[in-house]
């Protein structure tokens, strides 16, 4: 399914739905964040996606890296909270989903980078390396939280 995200547009649709969805922010031995090419736009993020019915959120955190990525994690804290109404996807299907997003830390437990159906390339990537990589503003934002290490998660 193709999508298309709208970032302080003020032409794009309104929303219809929010659903629960994480991001997984891991490093590597060597301070590399794990990223993931999406299928469905192209861009690269973090690896995550929608809470299932029956799971707690860190689960969800675990599963959706395992699924995207091949690599295994641990839930270690939050790195924020993002729910900018002024952030929207706009599905093929006429959904249209308001960002809610909780971007976890993760602890690399093991696994090699894997693509997957909703990932055409998955690697690890330098801090210095992102500028080079098509990475949406409100993900960039997540990952750049990430690497700040901030004191307390963000909530924005």
């Amino acid at each position: 399914m193709a999508r298309i995200e709208h970032f302080n547009n003020p032409n794009a649709p309104k929303p219809n739905s929010i659903v629960v969805a994480v991001t997984v922010f891991v490093q590597d031995e060597q301070g590399r964040v794990l990223l993931i090419q999406r299928t469905d736009n192209g861009l690269w993020a973090l690896p995550g996606g929608a809470q299932d019915f029956g799971e707690y959120i860190a689960e969800t955190a675990v599963r959706e890296t395992r699924e995207e990525s091949g690599v295994e994690v641990e839930v270690t804290g939050v790195v924020g909270i993002y729910t900018n109404p002024n952030h929207v996807v706009e599905y093929s299907d006429g959904e249209v989903r308001q960002q809610f997003s909780i971007c976890f830390r993760g602890r690399y437990i093991g696994g090699q980078p894997t693509t997957s159906d909703e990932s055409s390339a998955v690697k690890w990537v330098a801090r210095g390396e992102l500028d080079d990589l098509s990475i949406h503003p409100s993900m960039r934002l997540r990952i750049d939280h990430g690497f700040e290490q901030l004191n307390a998660p963000y909530i924005g």
